[in-house]
């Protein structure tokens, strides 16, 4: 599943290029997809102009001029993907945005729409953006922009630990919530903090040497402290590469991020660790595959016993 920095990736891309662009023609193929009653989306959606694309956790909104929003959740493999009118996109410097694999900067997807396209919107000037999910769990839905903060997700969600009103003591106040806990668990609920997954989870706990399964209330307060450091530089980073991309990852225009290529332990079992050189283990804590230095990340003593 995209984390916060994918995500937030997808929404930079989206502000940049849906801004002031009419919708004239939105088609789906399941409801699931779209669960949007026909006579909204013509009163609502269909002339709308886009007026922002804001992101909350792994949440897109595009807002629109009839004070509705399309809010979406890409779920495990949902793809937005924004292809211009090849005339407009020459016209305008757009011309980049080309299909094949191959090349980091090149697209990874294939002429849209495809097979695993649920909902395409079309835009007055001859512009599309492709909604792709293959398992069809993500969502497209269309609703009062001032009812998105009602939703049971936006009521729950944790702060974003990019905000500049978060910092390490709020980040230890939340993790307390889950004190009995271990520390990844409590970093994987998205009530505590927001956009946080597998990945920058683990990123994020090498590089403030906590082990994955260590309690939360074991942990004192100078490592929350360099561990809020690590969480925030990780986003940060993989922010400025485009985000982590696996097999269905893509920003806005179909291309690939390059964080993996800094990654520290996620996916580098086998491999020395960068900072002491000790071989990366991958082991199971909080339901998920997890990567650590064992020297880096010593296993804490109640967990061994």
């Amino acid at each position: 599943m995209p984390e916060l920095p994918e995500v937030e990736t997808v929404k930079i891309g989206l502000q940049r290029l849906l801004p002031k662009r009419v919708v004239s023609n939105a088609v789906h193929d399941t409801d699931k997809s779209f669960p949007n009653a026909p006579a909204d989306v013509q009163q609502f959606l269909i002339g709308a102009r886009v007026i922002a694309v804001t992101r909350r956790a792994k949440v897109l909104m595009i807002e629109l001029s009839t004070n509705y929003s399309l809010v979406i959740h890409l779920k495990m493999t949902g793809q937005l993907v924004f292809v211009a009118d090849q005339p407009a996109a020459k016209a305008s410097g757009l011309n980049e945005l080309r299909f094949g694999a191959g090349h980091p900067n090149e697209s990874l997807v294939g002429h849209l729409p495809d097979r695993s396209t649920r909902v395409t919107l079309s835009f007055e000037d001859g512009s599309h953006l492709y909604f792709n999910d293959q398992r069809k769990f993500g969502w497209m839905r269309l609703m009062p922009t001032t009812e998105i903060p009602n939703l049971d997700f936006f009521k729950k969600v944790g702060p974003e630990p990019l905000s500049v009103d978060f910092n390490w003591q709020q980040l230890h106040e939340r993790l307390l919530r889950r004190k009995n806990t271990n520390i990844k668990a409590a970093l994987l609920d998205q009530t505590v903090v927001a956009g946080i997954g597998n990945i920058y989870a683990d990123e994020s706990l090498w590089g403030a040497k906590i082990h994955p399964a260590t309690i939360v209330k074991d942990i004192p307060e100078d490592k929350i402290k360099v561990l809020y450091k690590a969480l925030t530089d990780v986003l940060k980073l993989s922010i400025e590469k485009g985000g982590s991309t696996n097999k269905n990852y893509v920003n806005a225009e179909g291309k690939r991020g390059s964080y993996m290529d800094f990654a520290r332990v996620f996916r580098r079992e086998g491999l020395p660790c960068p900072r002491c050189g000790t071989t990366i283990v991958k082991s199971r804590v909080a339901g998920r595959g997890t990567h650590t230095c064992p020297y880096c990340q010593p296993l804490p003593v109640a967990a061994t016993a």
